[in-house]
């Protein structure tokens, strides 16, 4: 099977959440499912507020990340999960 990589975007439900708090919870969890962090970015947003935006690799057949993602919205201070883009690695 192939490798994909996958862009999810964290929102957390406040400016005032502890973002590092999030970012190493949410990449536990993607080892955990099985995907290999690449990157991580905050991305600004409106007032102050910033996204955790991740990039990782997974092999295709571990499936679809809805339960991934149900996973990291229930970490405390987050409002949001969304893939926002899926492709097959080359090589």
């Amino acid at each position: 099977m192939a490798t994909v990589i996958v862009t999810m975007k964290v929102m957390p439900s406040s400016p005032d959440e502890d973002l590092d708090f999030i970012k190493s919870a949410a990449a536990g969890m993607i080892a955990e499912f099985g995907g290999t962090v690449g990157k991580t970015e905050l991305e600004p947003i409106a007032f102050g507020l910033k996204a955790v935006v991740f990039m990782f690799a997974m092999a295709e057949d571990l499936g679809d990340t809805e339960e991934l993602e149900k996973k990291i919205a229930a970490i405390s201070g987050i409002n949001s999960v969304q893939v926002t883009d899926v492709r097959r690695a080359i090589g």
